[in-house]
C-alpha cells in the first residue's frame, strides 16, 4: 500500500512518519495545500493507494484574527485534496477534530450530529469535514492531542477532553492507517478517556496551574470527550488480544 501524507512536517505528522516510515510526505513546497494543480500534480506524480491528510490550521485563537489563512488551509485545501484522491481513485483519511461538537454534553458518538460550532477554528473543520465526504473513498478520524510536554503554566480544569499527548495517540492512528482499507466506517473517534486538561497536564507537568476556561481568550467547549467503542472493538482485533 502507498501512503501519501500531507502535514509530514507537523505534531502528528512526524510522529507518524516514524511509525510508518514507508510514508510519503512531501514538503509544503513541494505540494501547497491552498493551490488545487499542486495537490493534483503531486498526488498523480506520486499514485497512492491511500491519502493521509493530518495538514491542517490548529491555532485556535489564532484562527480568530487569521481567518482567512485558516479557511483556505482547512476547508480549501481539504477540497483539493479530496478531489485528488478521486483523480487517482485513493482513500482519503482526513484527520479532524473533537471541536466540530459544541462540547455541552460529551461522549460523542460517531453517528451524532456535530455542531453548532463554537468558535471559527471548529466551524472550518466542521465544515473541512463536509469537504472529505467528496471523496468517493473516505474515512474521517476525529481526534485530539498535545506535543509530548504540556506547554504552558496554566491548565484548565473545566474543559473536559479525551485528548491525550501525540505520542500516545499517534500510534493509534497509525495502526487505522495501516487497516484503514479495510475500514468501513466513514468516521471514527480515537481518542483515551475523558478527563480535564488539567488532569492531562498534570501527568507531564505536576506544577502547572489549574484554571478555568473563562481565562482562555476565546470560547472553548467544555466537553467534547468522544466515544471510542468502535475504534476499541476495532483496535483490539488487529492487536490480537
Amino acid at each position: 500500500m502507498r501512503i501519501l501524507l500531507t502535514g509530514g512536517s507537523g505534531r502528528l505528522g512526524t510522529e507518524l512518519r516514524t511509525l510508518l516510515p514507508e510514508i510519503v510526505a512531501p514538503s509544503s513546497r513541494e505540494m501547497n495545500l491552498t493551490q488545487a494543480q499542486s495537490v493534483l500534480d503531486t498526488v498523480q506524480i506520486t499514485q497512492p493507494d491511500l491519502i493521509v491528510h493530518a495538514a491542517a490550521y490548529t491555532d485556535v485563537s489564532g484562527a480568530e484574527k487569521q481567518r482567512e489563512q485558516c479557511w483556505a488551509v482547512n476547508v480549501e485545501g481539504t477540497r483539493h485534496v479530496a478531489r485528488a484522491a478521486n483523480a487517482v481513485g485513493a482513500k482519503l483519511v482526513h484527520i479532524s477534530t473533537d471541536y466540530v461538537f459544541d462540547g455541552q454534553s460529551g461522549n460523542y458518538r460517531e453517528e451524532d450530529t456535530p455542531g453548532p460550532v463554537v468558535n471559527y477554528y471548529s466551524l472550518t473543520k466542521l465544515v473541512a469535514e463536509e469537504a472529505a465526504r467528496a471523496a468517493q473513498n473516505h474515512l474521517i478520524i476525529r481526534t485530539s492531542f498535545r506535543p509530548r510536554q504540556f506547554a504552558y503554566p496554566v491548565a484548565f480544569s473545566d474543559v473536559y477532553t479525551g485528548q491525550d499527548y501525540v505520542d500516545i495517540i499517534a500510534p493509534q492512528i497509525a495502526l487505522a492507517v495501516q487497516h484503514a482499507l479495510k475500514i468501513e466506517d466513514e468516521i471514527l473517534h480515537i481518542v483515551t478517556e475523558r478527563k480535564s486538561v488539567y488532569e492531562l497536564a498534570q501527568r507531564r507537568k505536576p506544577d502547572v496551574q489549574e484554571g478555568t476556561r473563562a481565562q482562555a481568550g476565546v470560547i472553548l467547549p467544555s466537553d467534547v470527550s468522544l466515544n471510542t467503542e468502535r475504534w476499541t472493538q476495532l483496535s483490539v482485533m488487529w492487536r490480537g488480544v
